[in-house]
């Protein structure tokens, strides 16, 4: 049998798959067109599978496409399904599972039209610890706290702060009070309570206290990896009112804004705003590098990517900075990779994709799309050795990768080994269709506006104390959805707050049993509001999943019909050249490989130094 490449039908299901190498911005779905559409109804692929590829694609057809389906002779229900998904609705309603964007929302915080104007006004004044924000006496009892906060001594200064607070008499030093019980609680690495109190002065932006509480928030987001509080004022706040300290942190905030707003200059113009020597510099510089190429500046895109490897900048000296400034410059060359990839220069891609540290949580990642760059060249024993590793036990628990099954059986079909295909693809079918299944039934219970407020719930079904889920979703879809960085900064902060509970127990009675029930009532209200933002967001996450699951299971689908075919044409030849087996039997085939490695057979067990470094010698049945 001659085997010259796939078919139309298949090349689509490569194309589709192909579309999870892209760079690290919201998924797009694949745009179909009136020939895409077509070219699967003239292969035979059947009604069923072309309807939900419609579906799943997530396209907004004009009614020239959908007359050019009329015209064309495309089947009734594969043009009911176009006619449904015409320009006029909202690009999400098409997918099976509506993927809800999450807003910031500002349920605790009412900005009047005047904050703009006391902003700057508070950015402005001087702080000083002597006469308070408003004329007349200042209390006794606050300058006391003060001392006693400057003397290090803050459970003292706080249970006075507090008192003051509670008693109601001196509205116009609440600012004050406020900003010096935050500073007493950060003492006492009460962070999430001094993020309150920090709050409480930010909404008072005419104090002369505005311009100290932010900084104070910015460094407490930074701590948690949690920047919801700050995002909620951000955009309410004048930029020549930032306090200086801040100015780069809350530009960098500004553009993130923008950019989950899809205002792709504006979020270009914030980031360049980042000074270099702040903490969110590179993020700012990877942000560019993704608006880039979003705005097809492939050049600029590279360019920016490059300088977020190359830089050198000083980070402080903890753990997690330091390994988050690794993982982007990792980040950085899998998506200079990735452009490579889709100018179809696959050669350049592949060198980029090697250079992925194997020490990078991103490098089964890279491995898996290297697999793909090889695919393209026809390189297959290379896509085969590399999705071995990825399919070893090292990432079982850690990568979710489901995409990588079907390009096996996609190198697998240009060998004609059409057995393996059949079997590959009817393991991935068990595997996730009752995952997909529990995914859209997960989202559809929290699709209404009163599921949506009890999101919450849906982050406690899998991640609460008493969770009770009989579940078949791997703990690689999970580990997989916690890499949201929005989503993982929440996680950290509601850990946080467990912590911080602890440290409230542990303190002298008297303090404990007097501020105590004041801050776990500050605690329990925002660990809801956390609760249910983690939720929403972990929502919008499975939806993304649950979506790109349907697609792969249909291009399944597609692929398996596409066996059928050739094994039907493979025993078709064979029966018209009865001795073609015989004349295979004498053919000598070479094994030879590399002289500059030294091979060892594969026994089945896996080796961590010998992963990326698979290589199978596949003959393949094309013959």
């Amino acid at each position: 049998m001659s085997h010259n490449g796939t078919s139309a039908a298949l090349r689509f299901a490569a194309i589709s798959l192909v579309s999870a190498v892209a760079l690290a911005v919201p998924n797009a779905a694949l745009a179909l067109s009136c020939d895409d559409i077509m070219s699967l109804v003239e292969h035979g692929v059947p009604e069923s599978v072309v309807v939900n590829t419609v579906k799943t694609s997530g396209t907004l057809f004009s009614s020239d496409e959908v007359r050019c389906l009329e015209d064309r002779g495309a089947p009734a229900a594969v043009v009911a399904q176009a006619k449904d998904m015409t320009a006029k609705e909202d690009p999400g309603s098409a997918a099976p599972v509506p993927v809800e964007k999450v807003e910031e929302g500002g349920s605790d915080l009412d900005v009047e039209d005047e904050f703009e104007t006391k902003a700057r006004e508070g950015a402005a004044r001087e702080l000083t610890d002597g006469d308070g924000d408003a004329p007349g006496q200042e209390p006794p009892k606050l300058k006391e706290a003060v001392a006693q906060y400057q003397a290090k001594k803050p459970l003292a200064a706080s249970l006075m702060l507090f008192e003051l607070l509670e008693a109601e008499k001196y509205p116009e030093y609440e600012p004050k009070i406020n900003y010096y019980l935050g500073r007493s609680l950060e003492m006492l690495e009460m962070y999430h309570t001094a993020q309150y109190h920090y709050m409480q002065v930010v909404r008072r932006p005419d104090s002369q206290y505005f311009a100290y509480a932010l900084p104070k928030m910015v460094k407490i987001a930074r701590l948690t990896g949690n920047d919801i509080e700050l995002k909620r004022v951000v955009a309410k706040i004048p930029p020549d009112a930032y306090p200086p300290r801040a100015k780069s942190d809350l530009y960098y905030l500004l553009g993130v804004r923008a950019y989950d707003k899809d205002d792709l200059s504006r979020a270009g113009k914030y980031f360049g705003q980042v000074a270099q020597n702040s903490p969110y510099y590179l993020k700012a510089e990877y942000y560019r590098g993704v608006i880039y190429n979003q705005q097809g500046k492939l050049k600029s895109a590279v360019r920016s990517f490059r300088d977020v490897f190359r830089q050198e900048v000083e980070v402080a000296n903890d753990a997690r900075a330091i390994e988050e400034v690794a993982e982007l410059k990792q980040l950085a060359l899998l998506n200079i990779a990735r452009i490579y990839y889709g100018i179809e220069r696959y050669d350049e891609s592949a060198n980029y994709y090697n250079l992925v540290s194997h020490d990078s949580p991103h490098w089964p990642e890279a491995l898996f799309e290297l697999g793909w760059a090889n695919f393209m060249q026809n390189n297959l024993n290379n896509t085969l050795g590399q999705l071995l590793t990825v399919r070893s036990g090292f990432f079982s628990d850690t990568e979710w990768i489901p995409e990588a099954q079907l390009l096996r059986s996609l190198t697998y079909f240009n060998l004609c080994e059409y057995n393996k295909v059949e079997k590959i693809l009817i393991d991935f079918d068990q595997t996730y269709r009752p995952a997909h299944a529990e995914m859209v039934a997960f989202v559809d219970q929290y699709k209404t506006s009163e599921g949506k407020k009890l999101a919450d719930q849906a982050w406690d079904t899998y991640f609460g104390k008493d969770k009770k889920v009989d579940s078949v979703l791997p703990k690689s879809l999970f580990n997989r959805i916690l890499r949201n960085n929005e989503l993982a900064g929440i996680v950290n902060h509601l850990e946080m707050m467990e912590t911080e509970e602890e440290l409230i127990a542990k303190q002298k009675t008297r303090w404990a049993d007097t501020m105590g029930p004041y801050l776990r009532k500050i605690l329990e209200k925002d660990r809801q509001r956390y609760k249910r933002y983690a939720g929403l967001r972990f929502l919008s996450e499975m939806a993304r999943q649950s979506n790109k699951v349907a697609d792969l299971l249909t291009q399944a689908e597609i692929i398996r019909f596409e066996v059928v075919d050739a094994q039907r044409v493979d025993y078709q030849y064979k029966s018209q050249n009865a001795d073609l087996g015989e004349a295979l039997d004498r053919v000598d085939l070479d094994f030879a490989t590399a002289v500059d490695f030294i091979y060892w057979p594969f026994n089945g067990e896996f080796w961590q130094d010998e992963l990326g470094y698979y290589h199978y010698t596949e003959q393949g049945s094309c013959k």
